[in-house]
């Protein structure tokens, strides 16, 4: 019989692995790295968990693996080139349309962390905890009739901007597609640079786009403005934004990932340590697609989806 790898947490769908019964054993493990460098060359799937970085050091050692499934929009966490080279094939739900469209928990999160941001919102609560009742030392801004800028305007772009229509913004945009939308101005990169409030970035990264936020684009934005990254770290060059934190060339930042998440010593990282001592970088830990909706909707999808891979082309 073949065997299946998995290290995505099911606790919420504990049920779904059910359909692979006939079809393949499954094997649940912690999602560490050591662990499924360990004993993945035992086996013929794996479900990856975003959590552990596929290298060539662990593809070099799945002797036995031919298709990996992943339930995530990004593959950063995926040597797709040396999977290439091995044969190995993946899945996952980038192009899952009538799946993902009902994904809105990346885009709301965005808000959130901005909100959490300019109404300071987590140092007030913890003022609140300690007996203080400070009122005004916690003002801060609203959204309404800010201009919120959005790089990207597909699923995720298109759902925030009407969110951010919904809180009375101004909406402009900037995309490598003619894209018309009632509510959103399309402009050029520089014009959204440099009159957005909010910065939101909504693409994939390739290597073409990495580091698209760098010195010039800091340079260009407004000193009051925030950018919001819920897409990728890479998207950013992380040495010029800890620059533009430090000398107040933006007001602050919102990031729900950042580049190197998958390093054991997360806690040295520039930003993090930047974040313990500075309340202008709000950091989460990638929780974008965190909803029971998202998680047990993708994961669902992706067990069926390598159960019938295995079914039709490996029985």
């Amino acid at each position: 019989m073949l065997k299946v790898l998995n290290t995505l947490n099911l606790e919420t769908c504990k049920d779904s692995l059910k359909v692979f019964e006939g079809i393949a054993h499954v094997d649940t493990i912690k999602d560490d790295y050591d662990e499924v460098l360990n004993n993945i060359e035992k086996y013929d799937a794996y479900l990856s968990a975003l959590t552990v970085k596929i290298d060539k050091k662990i593809l070099n050692n799945a002797k036995k693996l031919k298709v990996i499934g992943s339930p995530s929009t990004g593959t950063d966490h995926l040597d797709k080139e040396h999977m290439k080279k091995l044969n190995i094939k993946w899945f996952d739900i980038s192009k899952e349309y009538q799946l993902i469209n009902s994904f809105t928990a990346t885009a709301e999160l965005g808000f959130g962390l901005l909100l959490m941001l300019i109404r300071k919102i987590d140092i007030a609560t913890q003022a609140t905890k300690k007996g203080l009742w400070e009122r005004e030392k916690y003002t801060g801004v609203q959204l309404y009739n800010k201009t919120y800028g959005i790089l990207g305007l597909g699923r995720l772009g298109k759902i925030s901007s009407k969110i951010a229509s919904g809180f009375g913004m101004k909406v402009i945009a900037h995309d490598k597609l003619d894209i018309k939308l009632s509510n959103v101005n399309m402009v050029s990169f520089d014009e959204l640079v440099s009159k957005s409030d909010f910065l939101s970035i909504h693409i994939h990264l390739t290597k073409e786009n990495e580091n698209i936020i760098n010195d010039t684009v800091f340079n260009n934005m407004k000193p009051s403005s925030i950018l919001i990254n819920t897409a990728r770290g890479k998207l950013i060059d992380e040495n010029a934004l800890l620059n533009a934190l430090k000398s107040k060339k933006i007001k602050g930042a919102v990031l729900d990932l950042i580049d190197g998440e998958w390093d054991s010593n997360i806690l040295s990282h520039k930003l993090i340590q930047y974040s313990k001592f500075n309340s202008n970088l709000v950091i989460s830990p990638h929780i974008g697609g965190a909803t029971i909706e998202s998680i047990n909707g993708a994961r669902v999808f992706m067990i069926n989806k390598i159960a019938e891979y295995l079914k039709n082309n490996l029985i």
